[in-house]
């Protein structure tokens, strides 16, 4: 499920957005007062939902689509003034007042379109962990757990996504697969 972030100035309204969804079943990751906190979150995050209640201090929703639009979806819900002086297309808006079932409707919404893009690449990165771990079986006689336990041992302690780390195990073995096919055969 996407990670859904919550952020505006009213303690009040992110408190009520924050109950709204959770009691709807929608979990919410963090919620932020101020723009350092927001993107802070927002670095650590590789996609997720952003439901901006009103303005966040120091940042417009602009703002916040150009340096995360690639992978958060923003939801900005406010009054028109503010909403007219959004100039993103790619921000979903709520104009206030609104009711709780649009509000739901809208998250609902992204978190579909979150999912739709989510998949594939959760397949991928399965498919090359277990072709990775299957390497690792067949060229150093290690179990399944064994494989699985060096490769996110290693991916842990150089901070990197055990995908990744399957990716240039592949990569070293094919490498080497076609190092043996050219080189000379011995006499």
């Amino acid at each position: 499920m996407a990670r859904i972030v919550i952020a505006g100035s009213s303690e009040q309204s992110r408190a009520q957005l924050a109950r709204l969804l959770s009691s709807s079943g929608y979990p919410v990751y963090r919620l932020c007062a101020s723009a350092g906190e927001l993107r802070r979150v927002l670095n650590d995050c590789d996609d997720g939902i952003l439901i901006l209640g009103g303005q966040v201090p120091e940042c417009s929703a602009d703002e916040l689509y150009w340096d995360y639009g690639r992978h958060v979806r923003i939801l900005l819900i406010a009054r028109p003034p503010v909403l007219e002086a959004c100039e993103e297309d790619g921000i979903f808006h709520l104009s206030l007042p609104t009711s709780q079932q649009a509000v739901l409707g809208a998250v609902e919404m992204l978190t579909q379109l979150h999912q739709m893009n989510l998949p594939k690449r959760a397949r991928n990165d399965r498919q090359t962990v277990e072709e990775a771990k299957r390497y690792l079986m067949h060229q150093e006689g290690l179990t399944e757990p064994q494989a699985h336990r060096q490769m996110q041992q290693y991916a842990m302690n150089h901070g990197m996504k055990m995908a990744d780390y399957a990716a240039q195990i592949l990569e070293r073995a094919e490498k080497s697969g076609n190092d043996s096919e050219n080189a000379a055969p011995s006499s």
